[in-house]
Order: structure tokens, then sequence, then C-alpha cells
């Protein structure tokens, strides 16, 4: 445990609480893993898991694909997730390229403590590229990550409830065109004026500068408050861009979150640039980096955490 850490925190705490004319609002501090959010061995585990060969690089209609969902469906039941649907599962159909593909999202539920009626939608795409030239694409980073991150956050509700409802989807077909998502907003089984935001992770298990970036608040100014008030986890640099606002790609459109934005519903979308291993067979749990992923989702609680105790 890391009590330099924690005692440097309780120091500023009380610092803080000292200077009574203080008028700027100080950051929130970001919990430690030591605190039970989330058990950090399973978090691992679960990437390697689901981007072990056994998968077959989940490419959707594929038994790879099959398997993942199963995985997910039974972890959700572990972790005390109730279905949205009936046994999680959200079937759809489409053709690509002349081909006809089957697609299931995956979909749990968290009640709200005191806003049942008004939903944040947790995203992340369980699906890969699958196999090419005799090579497995596992897709650790992308976006086993993002699962195992769905995992956390129903670890964290167990013993911290949201005050808003939690949609859990783990996407299909997100690889394909964001299919999955797409017919999740467009077949929404929630009324879309109840869905307050989206929060959705791809690729968040490595970076060398260890940046996380934020998208979504130059859309919807209403989110940046909770993003730039929040102390971010460790050595976490946590980045607003790549959202039109600036030079770099932008990634609004990106992945899990567009569909959502299309409708207007508030987004976020965490997230790292492309690493030597995006799309290869080499994005392998070997390659994430283990304590900026732990940090990333911590992180990412945190601001989740903050978002639902506003009006959203």
């Amino acid at each position: 445990m890391n009590y330099r850490y924690i005692t440097s925190l309780f120091l500023m705490f009380f610092s803080l609480a000292s200077c009574k004319g203080q008028t700027e609002t100080p950051k929130v501090a970001v919990e430690v893993l030591e605190q039970n959010w989330f058990h950090a061995d399973s978090l691992l585990h679960h990437v390697e898991v689901l981007s072990s060969d056994v998968f077959e690089g989940r490419r959707t209609g594929t038994a790879g694909a099959e398997k993942a969902k199963n995985y997910i469906i039974n972890k959700f039941q572990e972790l005390q997730v109730v279905p949205l649907t009936k046994n999680f599962e959200q079937h759809f159909s489409f053709t690509r390229r002349s081909k006809e593909y089957a697609g299931t999202n995956v979909l749990g539920l968290i009640k709200g403590s005191v806003k049942p009626e008004e939903y944040i939608v947790l995203s992340a795409h369980y699906d890969h590229v699958g196999v090419k030239g005799g090579k497995i694409y596992n897709g650790a980073d992308d976006d086993a990550s993002g699962i195992s991150a769905l995992f956390a956050f129903a670890e964290y509700f167990q013993k911290n409830p949201p005050k808003h409802s939690v949609i859990l989807a783990a996407v299909d077909a997100e690889e394909l065109g964001l299919v999955g998502s797409k017919y999740f907003v467009k077949n929404s089984i929630i009324p879309l004026e109840n869905i307050k935001l989206n929060i959705n992770m791809d690729m968040i298990s490595r970076n060398n500068k260890n940046e996380l970036f934020a998208v979504g608040s130059f859309h919807y100014k209403q989110l940046e408050p909770a993003i730039k008030s929040i102390q971010p986890s460790e050595n976490i640099k946590l980045i607003i861009g790549h959202d039109g606002s600036d030079t770099l790609d932008d990634w609004t459109q990106s992945s899990d979150h567009a569909p959502f934005h299309d409708v207007n519903i508030p987004f976020i979308y965490f997230g790292v640039e492309d690493h030597k291993d995006y799309h290869k067979p080499t994005d392998d749990y070997e390659n994430i980096h283990p304590n900026f992923y732990q940090n990333a989702v911590t992180t990412i609680i945190t601001v989740f955490k903050k978002l639902d105790t506003t009006e959203l």
C-alpha cells in the first residue's frame, strides 16, 4: 500500500478544509486502488482471457465471438448485473460487402438509487477483426480493455450504487461500422430522451506517454467541468481533445459513441492514440501497460462518479 500517497492526500484535504476564505474549487482527488473500487488482478485477468487465442479474434458472427458473448453474460451474472433484455442479448443482422452477419449486443442494468428513470450508458465493444492470413488478431487493447472496464464498473457499483440507472452495453460489430451501437440507439429499449449520457471506452490499456484522452466536451460543454475538476490517478495525463477543437485527428465519429452523438445524446469517449500494434496480430495482452490501465479505469470511474452527482 502506498502510505506516502495516502498521507499526502490527507494533508492536502486538511489544508484545504482549513482555508475558510478559499474561493477556488479544489480538484477532487482520485481514490486509490487499495480502497477496492475494483480488483486490479481481475481487471487484468479478463483482458488476458478475452484476448487469448481461444476467442479467435472475436470477429462478429464467429464461434470466437459467441464465446466472448457468453463470457460477458456469465461475468455480468456473477457481478449481480441484471439483464436489460431477456438473457442480456439484443440480436441484430446486417449485410456488409455482400456477406450476411448476425451480431449480438450484451446489455446489463444497474438500477439508479435516486434517478432510476434517467440512464447513463457505459459502452465498449467486444468484437475485433478475427483471423487474417492464418494469424489471430486478439485485440487486447482494442477492445478487451473496454470490456474488462465494464466489469470493473460492475464491481464498483456493488459497494457504490449509482444515482442514475446505468446500462452496461457490451456492443458487437464495432469493427464492421459501429453496427451494434447504431442498432442499440435506433432500437432503444429505453426511450432516448431518458438516456442522459454515454461514456464509451475503446482502447484504454496502453500509452507510452501516459495520456488518456477524453473526447466530447467540445460538443457538450456541460461535461467539461466534471472532466477538469478531477485529479487523474497516479501518472495519468487526462487530456481533452481529438474532438474537432484542435489540430489532432477528430474522433467524434470514431467509435461507439458516434450513434449517441448523432441523436444529440451527450458523450465522453475515453481512449488512447493509435500504437504500433493497433489492428495488428501483436495487440496481445503482453503488450498492454498494466499500471496505466488500472489508473485509467480508476480515472474514468472518478469522472463517472462526478457526473452521476450532477444534473445531466
